[in-house]
């Protein structure tokens, strides 16, 4: 069965940074396209980026764009998200997405807290 694991969340300063990653199983990684997707306290789930299967082509959310980067590497079915100049609404759970939409298979998430 599809599994996907995020870890990599914690405590950081406003204008700090923070690399997220998501270890997928029980499908064929390279097959799909990933996203991640956020959830703040009190508010619904909220796409953040996207990613095809190659790597090559991306997408973002205008909220984190210019500031975070999803990656992946096919060869360790894991997914990435680099997160740079962190603003407290940034905080949220993290979650990672089987494909683009918010409906897809998603792990438990990790959490992230941009606070001074």
């Amino acid at each position: 069965q599809v599994q996907l694991v995020e870890s990599g969340g914690g405590l950081a300063q406003p204008g700090g940074s923070l690399r997220l990653s998501c270890a997928a199983s029980g499908f064929i990684f390279s097959s799909y396209r990933m996203s991640w997707a956020r959830q703040a306290p009190g508010k619904g789930l909220e796409w953040v980026a996207g990613i095809y299967t190659g790597g090559n082509g991306v997408s973002y959310a205008d909220s984190v764009k210019g500031r975070f980067t999803i990656s992946r590497d096919n060869a360790k079915n894991t997914l990435y998200l680099q997160m740079d100049s962190l603003k407290p609404e940034d905080t949220g759970l993290y979650y990672c997405i089987k494909g683009f939409t918010l409906n897809g298979d998603r792990g438990q998430g990790t959490q992230v807290t941009v606070s001074s």
